[in-house]
């Protein structure tokens, strides 16, 4: 089940792989188990149970998100690719996935998404569209990205299992959390 994207090693000042200082407790053990909620257009007031996606709408979500993620649902890994349905990597699916969806260019690298596309925030303030940033344990800095959704719950394209969706307080995911992170628009 790992985490890999092609990345560039990231340093810090001393000369050291960067990572995150945050253990796992620190950052699910306190996040509040409810999303704040946002305005996006959507005029519906019902529930909606989209069971692939194994997540509730509300009036409050971005339908036009959830319908694109579920139509990449299924496209295997592959490195370097972009293209629903016949593979993809991480940082593809999430490039395709801003440009459907908020008509934006981001980086094609998940380390560079991080660095160029996004700024930094806490996990607590996550919400529907940030992204999530992991790291594979080898101290190569950021190796993989994802979409976060709601309810902890985050699309990204798994090296094993192509496009999934996945819950960040899961072992392998909390373990493997680097940061998190907001669009630049």
């Amino acid at each position: 089940m790992g985490v890999s994207c092609s990345t560039v090693r990231q340093y810090d000042d001393s000369g050291m792989p960067t990572r995150s200082h945050r253990t796992p407790e620190d950052v699910w053990g306190k996040r509040n188990k409810t999303s704040k909620p946002h305005d996006n257009g959507n005029n519906g007031s019902t529930i909606d149970q989209w069971n692939e996606l194994n997540i509730k709408l509300d009036r409050h979500d971005n339908r036009m998100l959830y319908r694109e993620i579920k139509s990449w649902l299924g496209t295997p890994h592959k490195d370097g690719q972009h293209k629903k349905q016949e593979g993809t990597d991480c940082s593809g699916f999430v490039m395709e996935i801003y440009l459907s969806v908020y008509n934006m260019k981001i980086e094609r690298n998940s380390a560079r998404i991080s660095t160029h596309s996004c700024y930094e925030i806490s996990p607590e303030e996550l919400r529907e569209g940030d992204l999530v940033f992991f790291h594979n344990g080898s101290g190569n800095g950021i190796t993989h990205v994802g979409i976060y959704l709601k309810d902890n719950m985050f699309a990204h394209a798994s090296s094993s299992r192509g496009v999934v969706i996945d819950n960040l307080s899961s072992r392998y995911y909390s373990e493997h959390f680097y940061a998190a992170g907001r669009v630049k628009r």
